[in-house]
């Protein structure tokens, strides 16, 4: 799938004395293990090239994984290869500089709506962009060198973004790659304790969460995490986008949402559903992403309600429409 592009970019990879890598803002697991995980790769197989993580922002989630950060100047970024991972659209490059490299690959699993790059690799179909980094090593294992660390970080990102491997877009694909990767020597049990395990105290704020969810008269599950709540049980930004997860077992809701008051007074929107699909939902307000799990931001409160007016209409529509849900 894909083998000319995937072959192009290794060609360009092996050109390049600089590599810089970056990913989206507000990098959520697949944006890190899949940054880590290439970075590696290159690294490991081309020892003198120079390989740079460039992004302004990280992931308390992710850190124990190590730094996908780094200062590098202009002069740097513009002689350089940049490989943009898992990052739909430009404005959404947590270092836009990035896009005055002298070539730019874009490799991705969003439904595309902005290209952008003088090279495009992008499968929507695929469980994550780690998957997509995956496929690249098994496709030139024979040239590319792995290691714990590198395989460790990509397996992370493809267990997060697919659900652990519950999402729809799990397919035997996905689970052989995460199989090779497997091979490479990842501690499972370790890498899930640093993925899963919670505060105490971020317990009590699930059950404060149960307390606040409401349903919509087609059943919408809903919550708004204004800044108060967060700032009551210390919040990071993951913790308070990961109360999504918290609808997702509602009998009858299938589809449900996370409202996040940023500090800016924006709310930020998780968009989630079973069996229908809200990405163009989101789409219409200020977002996008894949059929089933998208993000959005509303600019008032009044976007908020009218975003959950128009989640409501598609319940109701697909649920009428004789499609199985349940």
């Amino acid at each position: 799938m894909n083998d000319s592009i995937k072959k192009l970019i290794f060609e360009k990879i092996k050109e390049y004395e600089t590599i810089v890598i970056g990913r989206h803002i507000r990098p959520d697991g697949d944006a890190v293990g899949s940054s880590l995980g290439l970075g590696a790769i290159i690294a490991l197989t081309f020892p003198e090239k120079k390989v740079y993580y460039a992004n302004r922002d990280s992931s308390d989630y992710m850190a124990f994984l190590g730094s996908d950060m780094a200062d590098v100047e202009d002069c740097v970024i513009s002689s350089s290869l940049a490989i943009i991972l898992d990052t739909a659209t430009p404005d959404r490059i947590s270092e836009p500089r990035l896009l005055n490299a002298k070539e730019v690959i874009k490799i991705d699993h969003h439904i595309e709506t902005a290209p952008y790059g003088d090279i495009r690799w992008v499968e929507e179909e695929r469980s994550s962009t780690s998957e997509l980094i995956a496929d690249f090593y098994s496709s030139f294992s024979s040239d590319l060198r792995i290691d714990k660390a590198a395989a460790t970080a990509i397996y992370a990102g493809m267990n997060t973004d697919s659900g652990r491997f519950r999402f729809s877009s799990t397919k035997g694909d996905t689970l052989r790659l995460a199989g090779l990767m497997l091979d490479q020597g990842v501690d499972v049990e370790k890498l899930q304790a640093n993925l899963d395990l919670k505060d105490f105290k971020f317990y009590r704020y699930q059950a404060d969460v149960f307390s606040r969810i409401r349903i919509t008269d087609h059943g919408v599950a809903w919550l708004f995490v204004d800044r108060a709540m967060q700032e009551k049980w210390g919040l990071s930004r993951e913790d308070a986008g990961e109360s999504v997860g918290f609808l997702s077992a509602i009998k009858g809701s299938i589809c449900y949402i996370a409202f996040i008051e940023n500090s800016d007074g924006t709310i930020r929107v998780r968009l989630r559903s079973r069996f229908m699909t809200v990405n163009k939902i989101a789409e219409k307000y200020h977002g996008g992403g894949h059929d089933r799990a998208s993000g959005a931001t509303c600019y008032t409160p009044q976007e908020m309600e009218n975003l959950l007016l128009d989640a409501d209409k598609a319940t109701e529509e697909f649920k009428n429409s004789g499609e199985y849900w349940i």
